[in-house]
């Protein structure tokens, strides 16, 4: 494949790709299926190749303008032949019937396909960045879509605060819920199974308290204690839109330490400070640089200690919507209008523990709109 020229005038797009897993198809559809299927653009026509499984729903649900069968297609290309020929010939015998000679495919467009298509004398181009460039911003429709995602996100993350609430401190600061040791993965199951009820879909919720909580993406396991800062990262996807929330909140079930209070407040006060500084034209890098600067001085330097690191160590935010890590990062573009990124400093320090704050806001072009709504606790 070659990598897309900007200036270039191609106007044919080609994915082929299931929905479920690929953003950029469900961008394009608006339609979820499992397994991949064909979506062509061409001369502004969208048309759909399916399964007979998915035809018919496609038909009623999927945002195209033509359906066409792929058994009909595979039907053509086999012939009186035995054996049914594989999925890239009948894609191939496709493209051919449409007149297609060159099209824009994404970046992570099948190898295998890509070389049977080469070797039928079709072009692909691969962008070079974003396959809908228009996904970097988005809509009213889009933004209120991703509000009730984050509703979801914050029904999860009430539950996890209504367990631990609940939870009795037992010897040696181990929690006791419903008559057992509460751990991450029971309190992990409690929030998840809220989202689920709330209409989303869990994945990879964070339960990590203590020192788990210094590595930002560990999951979290065994007990959890009183006392202790817990992380709760709560990521969901809404099961009808497939756009996504993310929250974090960090927690003590008990009383805080001085030296974990201090840290929590010193992330929420840098989180503030990224909030205050937000809008469409700034440096997101510089945003980011501002933070740690400003953590440093209160004495909370991003450094290797015994060979992990410590401090802010991860991106300041990420883009959000039908993927959960999306275009842009937020410390490597200028910001635009309509851009929903995440806002997350944390700072991780084992023998204190982890604390992060995550919010969800919009690009405005005088600041930001914060779309998520939970507060922010330390003592439950």
């Amino acid at each position: 494949m070659k990598i897309q020229n900007p200036k270039s005038k191609i106007q044919n797009r080609l994915i082929v790709a299931a929905s479920e897993h690929d953003a950029d198809m469900l961008y394009a559809t608006k339609f979820w299926a499992p397994d991949p299927f064909i979506f062509l653009q061409r001369n502004g026509k969208r048309t759909l190749v399916l399964s007979d499984l998915e035809i018919d729903r496609a038909r009623k649900q999927a945002d195209a303008d033509e359906f066409v069968s792929f058994s009909k297609l595979e039907r053509e290309v086999q012939g009186k032949a035995k054996k049914a020929p594989p999925y890239e010939k009948v894609l191939s015998h496709f493209l051919h019937q449409r007149g297609v000679k060159s099209t824009i495919v994404p970046a992570n467009f099948p190898l295998g396909y890509a070389r049977k298509l080469a070797a039928d004398k079709i072009r692909l181009n691969a962008t070079n960045g974003s396959f809908w460039p228009q996904r970097e911003t988005k809509t009213d429709e889009e933004i209120q879509m991703m509000s009730r995602a984050l509703r979801i996100t914050e029904a999860g993350l009430a539950r996890g605060v209504e367990v631990l609430k609940a939870s009795k401190i037992r010897r040696g600061k181990r929690l006791l819920w419903s008559g057992k040791t509460l751990t991450s993965e029971i309190l992990r199951a409690e929030i998840d199974s809220a989202i689920l009820r709330a209409g989303g879909t869990p994945a990879g919720t964070i339960v990590a308290g203590g020192d788990q909580a210094c590595d930002p993406h560990e999951r979290g396991f065994g007990p959890l204690y009183a006392d202790s800062l817990i992380i709760l990262d709560v990521f969901p996807r809404d099961a009808k839109t497939g756009y996504f929330g993310d929250l974090t909140r960090t927690v003590v079930r008990g009383r805080a330490r001085d030296a974990q209070r201090q840290l929590w407040e010193t992330v929420k006060a840098g989180q503030a400070l990224a909030l205050r500084k937000i809008k469409a034209g700034v440096d997101g890098a510089e945003i980011h640089k501002g933070i740690q600067e400003f953590f440093a001085k209160r004495g909370y330097r991003t450094e290797v200690r015994k060979g992990r690191q410590v401090g802010f160590f991860h991106g300041t935010g990420h883009g959000l919507g039908l993927e959960i890590h999306e275009y842009p990062r937020l410390q490597k573009v200028t910001l635009k209008e309509r851009q929903v990124l995440t806002v997350e400093p944390g700072l991780y320090y084992p023998g204190i523990g982890g604390a992060r704050q995550e919010d969800v806001v919009v690009i405005t072009k005088n600041g930001c709109w914060k779309l998520s709504r939970f507060p922010k606790q330390l003592e439950i």
